[in-house]
């Protein structure tokens, strides 16, 4: 009973501290918070291999490791040969249709002939009637080979743009076989191992902007007044037991304010105790290093 009296004693004192400096009581208090991202695989596959430590800082798309892409890529170079064949299918319009086109020449100059010749009474209108009769079947025929060729040729294209597509398809996936970092920041955790089995959204490493760290602080109705976006406001955070001052300032921008209002989060001290309810609000602090996810930390509007 005495070491649990004795404990309640020291944290009592320990929340006076954190709330009171010589300027008097804080305008509102929170934890620290930052943008996290859980970088998951994009496609299935052994991982080959994954570069990182946690606590490694990472540069916005860093390549880390890798994901098995062999079948990848030999599924593409299979589509590439199927692609390359089936473009070898597409008709030579031109080779196709250039004996009718010869024969229509051909019956076009013995249709000038005979005219001449009928105009010197050496030849028949029988004659002229029969090469034009020629001369209309070829063109028809012409005209109806052409047609089915170039809707041969047309299927042909339409075959080898969708292997086209499915070409982009695998390439997509083999880019995304390649593990990069989406944001600039420090690994915080890592999930796998090199050799282990990946499915698609298999969770790989945390990486976080810790950097630029987020103090999420909640404020009464009364003091909204008080403060707007992108204000320049005060941050304290406590400081280590070897420095003569308790608290650490830092300068903080409030970058947002929620238009809803909440009930007191249990964890969390306002100004005014006896609020029902508050407003959250995000306050950007540049990190030192010193700053953690998790840490305590105060503010002051004025």
């Amino acid at each position: 009973m005495k070491s649990a009296f004795l404990f309640y004693i020291g944290l009592g004192i320990m929340l006076f501290s954190a709330c009171s400096n010589k300027d008097g009581d804080y305008d509102a208090s929170g934890s620290f918070e930052a943008i996290e991202v859980i970088v998951s695989s994009e496609v299935s596959g052994r991982i080959e291999r994954l570069n990182i430590i946690e606590g490694q800082h990472l540069e916005k798309g860093e390549q880390v490791g890798l994901i098995d892409s062999t079948q990848l890529y030999l599924q593409k170079m299979n589509l590439l040969s199927n692609a390359e064949g089936v473009r070898a299918k597409r008709p030579n319009i031109a080779a196709q249709t250039a004996s009718i086109k010869e024969q229509i020449i051909t019956l076009e100059k013995e249709r000038q002939r005979t005219t001449n010749l009928i105009k010197a009474n050496a030849a028949t209108q029988k004659q002229l009637d029969d090469i034009n009769g020629q001369i209309e079947v070829l063109q028809k025929q012409l005209s109806a080979l052409e047609s089915e060729l170039q809707k041969s040729s047309q299927y042909v294209t339409a075959q080898g743009s969708a292997m086209d597509s499915q070409v982009e398809q695998v390439k997509d996936k083999l880019q995304k076989s390649v593990i990069r970092s989406p944001i600039t920041g420090n690994v915080l955790n890592k999930y796998v191992e090199e050799g282990e089995l990946a499915n698609m959204g298999t969770p790989l490493f945390k990486i976080a902007d810790i950097d630029n760290m987020i103090l999420r602080v909640y404020v009464t109705n009364d003091q909204l007044s008080d403060i707007k976006l992108n204000d320049k406001i005060k941050v304290f955070v406590d400081k280590t037991d070897q420095d003569n001052e308790n608290k650490k300032m830092y300068e903080g921008v409030v970058t947002w304010i929620s238009d809803k209002s909440e009930f007191t989060p249990k964890t969390i001290q306002t100004k005014n105790e006896r609020a029902n309810l508050v407003y959250a609000m995000k306050v950007l602090v540049k990190n030192d290093g010193y700053l953690k996810i998790g840490m305590y930390g105060e503010v002051k509007f004025n």
